[in-house]
């Protein structure tokens, strides 16, 4: 079990992997942004950062992919995308698999969307050994994370899904406290690199 592990991080870590690892988060992120184009085309300019959610954290993703290429950590881009990545991931999980009970039927598009936003919040913890953020970049993160809930669900900027108008404050109430979740994820996360370094 022990040398499949070394075989699965050597293979996830080889420069070749997270190359194709980048190109497809960048395919990802740009078509994410096309997705949101209706949205965005109603959309006030100064809500434009905060209404695709999970391009923006598959960008975040692409950020620290780079780090890794060049030897380095970019250590905000990667709580960012660690906590978004997961969050923005299980909640269109969520939200499409309630679209399915609510209609009976979920297209092809919806699928795809529930298998590509698992694989997002798979890799951002197949990734947890090479994140070096701090105490203070999960404090920033959170701070992102959460305002980004309050433009949501307060100014109603959140993405256009039929059964959120359905449901606002129940879908709300679960977001705010996956995103709760998320960043006490990154917390711990945070404070035991701090408990192994101080060893």
């Amino acid at each position: 079990m022990k040398a499949y592990m070394m075989q699965l991080w050597y293979v996830l870590n080889h420069r070749a992997f997270l190359t194709l690892l980048l190109i497809i988060n960048l395919l990802g992120t740009i078509y994410g942004y096309y997705w949101y184009r209706g949205q965005l085309a109603v959309t006030e300019p100064i809500y434009y950062i905060f209404v695709p959610d999970s391009p923006t954290a598959s960008l975040f993703f692409c950020f620290a992919i780079i780090g890794w290429l060049i030897g380095r950590n970019f250590k905000l881009m990667e709580v960012l995308a660690f906590i978004t990545l997961i969050k923005y991931g299980l909640w269109a999980v969520a939200m499409n698999l309630l679209t399915f009970a609510e209609n009976g039927q979920l297209g092809t598009d919806g699928w795809m969307l529930v298998a590509s936003h698992f694989l997002m919040a798979v890799q951002a913890v197949l990734y947890l050994p090479n994140y070096r953020f701090k105490m203070w970049h999960v404090m920033v993160a959170a701070i992102w994370t959460l305002h980004n809930d309050i433009i949501d669900y307060l100014f109603g900027q959140m993405p256009f899904y039929r059964v959120i108008y359905q449901y606002p404050s129940e879908i709300g109430y679960f977001t705010f406290w996956l995103s709760v979740a998320c960043i006490i994820f990154a917390f711990l996360e945070s404070r035991k690199r701090e408990y192994l370094q101080q060893d």
